[in-house]
Order: structure tokens, then C-alpha cells, then sequence
């Protein structure tokens, strides 16, 4: 926790969580920002950058190399290099819609056609398995190769557990929380995260099985989350979507912590500016092959010319400041990035590397 003072009376807070934060397999570490509040009389004076400044040193020294928040206004975070990355979605559906779940297709192979697989041991987790939720939480967003859920530490998870309000369900590839939503109206599931098909269907049915008494579900999913495809209809929506920011605190740290596709091969010349942290500026060499990557400073002797079509004279390399390379590392589309005045430069051989190393666009599941 933070705070900004006028003698010694408190006009500002904030807080970061330590948190880790998945890109394509790979947990990076990551602040959180949250509660970041400024006492109404001292609005508009430059409390709260000089507090946010503070806390971006902070995470700095403290080696993080991201930070995420949820913004309640922008224009402060843009200004010291935060910008959009990915959404938030709840989803919501007639709680009848889960009573039965659409049915393999049969040609996905002889195993669908043989009939249902082995049920998962589902149990009940409490508060000394945050551990166990932790791990497999972890093996989830792994084995799919997610960027942009989180993991929170064992304390917090531990909490959660222990509201008896909460049911938690847990098992050996996968992990369930959901609560009564407004009354006895509805449910909220706030993680129906699973590796295998049998653990998600397993997790939808036993929600699906209060069709009787909720009249409907709400769900914290992603875009690509079997739960669009487990449901017989089409009535499925989007009913919420919350927009989150991210800050690259060092660029290095941050590109060698996450993973890429195993596929892709890359090397490009990258220009940053970021004047909130010089260290990030400079001219780089980003290198990406056999799931990793690498950011390296740049000498004129590691920049030849690039050919271009024609012989068109080149673009130049890829320029972006702090927010672009943000939105960048999310999976954000040079293309777009260039619409809003994020990046400059580049060639479209290397906008189309970018995207298949850095997408799909992140999403997260957690608020904080």
C-alpha cells in the first residue's frame, strides 16, 4: 500500500498485489494495481500521477516486470504508460440451457463414438487446498497456452475457499468456484477453468443441475472457453465486459519471462520510447523461436537495411512508445496499433510475424 500526504493527512492511496500472470504457458510476474483513490478536495492537482509515479518505482525495484489495472479513468495510467490490452467478459444464459450439454460430434474420433468418457472425482476444496487450486489453476492456463488470466497468492485463494458462501469444487485437472447470484435467482461462476473435455463437461453439468431453482447462470469465460460450444442453444450472451490495462515495467524481463508459439521464428528491429522508464528506450533487436524470446539492445552493425518489394524505400524499424508495446504484448494488432497513433514504422511481413507471436488478444477472469 501507498499513500500520498498533505502534512499528515492522507489525500491519496493505492495498492499492488503480487500476482502471476499468464502469457502463452508461461506465469509472469505481475502488479496488480488497485484502490488507487484521491480525496475529492485534492482532485485535479497532480496527486494522483505523483502517487502512480511512485508506484510504478516501486514495482519497478521490486522486479516486476508488468503491471495491470482495472481503470476507473485513463487519461493518468495513459500518460505513464498503461494502455488497453483485453477484456473481461461475464456471460449469461437461461440456467435451462445447461440442463443438457450439446453431445460430442462423433467425428472427432472412435472415443466419441464409444461413449461417454469416465467421469472426473470431483470434491469439495476448502481453505488447505489453495495450494492444489493454485497448482492445477496453473496446469490449466499452461497446457492451453492463456495470456492474460491470472493466479493470486495462497492467502487470497485461501479466503476465498473459506467463504461459506462459495462452492469449490476441485479435481485432478481442473477446478470449479461458482455462489448464488442476486438471491436465489441466479448463479455466478467465477471459474469453470478445466484441462480436459470429461472435467469441463463434468463442471457444466453439476452447475447446469440447479436449472430447477436458478433461473439463470452468469459465467466468467473466455472468448475461446468451451462453454460456447457445451450449450444447446444459442441464447448465451455477453452481459458484462470490463476493460483492463497493462504497463510493460521492463521490457527485457518481460519478453524473456513469457512464452510465444513454438512454431513461430522471428527477429525484427524495435524502437521504444518510454519516457516513465528510460531504461525500456532504445533501439532492440526482439528475437522469438522455439517458444521463447529475447530483447536485446541494438547495434547499427545488427541493422541492415530491410528489402522491400519493388525496391520501395524501407519503413524503417517498428516504433513504439510505452503504451503501444503494451498493447503489443497483449496480441494487439500492429495494424490497429497504428490506426491510434501507437506504433509507427514496421512492414506488413513483420505486423504478421508480430501477431502470430504475441496473439491471441488477452483476456483475463479475475477483477482486482
Amino acid at each position: 500500500s501507498l499513500g500520498a500526504f498533505v502534512g499528515h493527512r492522507p489525500v491519496a492511496g493505492a495498492i499492488f498485489h503480487d500476482m502471476r500472470q499468464w502469457w502463452c504457458g508461461r506465469a509472469v510476474p505481475m502488479a496488480g494495481v488497485s484502490a488507487v483513490t484521491v480525496a475529492p478536495e485534492h482532485r485535479g492537482q497532480g496527486v494522483g500521477r505523483r502517487l502512480m509515479t511512485a508506484l510504478l518505482d516501486e514495482v519497478a525495484a521490486r522486479g516486476y516486470p508488468l503491471s495491470a489495472l482495472y481503470p476507473a479513468t485513463m487519461p493518468m495510467y495513459r500518460a505513464l504508460g498503461w494502455e488497453l490490452a483485453g477484456a473481461r467478459e461475464t456471460a449469461a444464459i437461461p440456467a435451462r440451457s445447461l440442463r443438457g450439454l450439446a453431445p460430442p460430434d462423433p467425428a472427432a474420433g472412435e472415443r466419441a463414438l464409444a461413449g461417454p468418457a469416465v467421469q472426473p472425482a470431483l470434491r469439495r476444496a476448502g481453505p488447505a487446498d489453495a495450494g492444489a487450486v493454485i497448482s492445477v489453476i496453473g496446469r490449466v492456463h499452461e497446457a492451453a497456452r492463456d495470456c492474460g488470466p491470472i493466479t493470486w497468492d495462497a492467502a487470497s485463494v485461501s479466503r476465498w475457499l473459506a467463504d461459506p458462501d462459495t462452492y469449490a469444487y476441485l479435481c485432478d485437472d481442473g477446478f470449479l468456484l461458482y455462489r448464488w447470484h442476486n438471491g436465489n435467482d441466479a448463479l455466478l461462476v467465477e471459474g469453470a477453468e478445466a484441462i480436459s473435455g470429461p472435467t469441463a463437461r463434468a463442471f457444466w453439468s453439476l452447475v447446469g443441475s440447479h436449472a430447477s431453482i436458478a433461473e439463470k447462470v452468469y459465467a466468467r469465460v473466455g472468448p475461446a472457453d468451451a462453454f460456447w460450444r457445451l450449450t444447446r442453444e444459442r441464447d448465451a450472451d455477453t452481459d458484462h465486459r470490463s476493460l483492463w490495462m497493462l504497463r510493460v515495467v521492463d521490457a527485457a524481463a518481460a519478453i524473456a519471462a513469457r512464452g510465444f508459439p513454438p512454431a513461430v521464428t522471428l527477429s525484427i528491429p524495435l524502437v521504444i520510447a518510454d519516457h516513465a522508464r528510460p531504461a525500456n528506450s532504445g533501439r532492440w533487436h526482439l528475437a522469438v523461436g522455439e517458444g521463447k524470446g529475447s530483447l536485446n539492445p541494438m547495434t547499427a552493425a545488427d541493422s541492415p537495411p530491410p528489402k522491400t518489394p519493388g525496391g520501395s524505400p524501407p519503413a524503417g524499424p517498428l516504433t513504439l512508445g510505452a503504451r503501444g508495446l503494451a498493447a503489443l504484448y497483449a496480441g494487439n494488432p500492429v495494424a490497429a496499433l497504428r490506426q491510434a497513433g501507437l506504433a509507427t514504422g514496421g512492414s506488413p511481413d513483420s505486423d504478421a510475424a508480430l501477431a502470430a507471436a504475441f496473439g491471441p488478444t488477452a483476456y483475463m477472469l479475475d477483477s482486482f
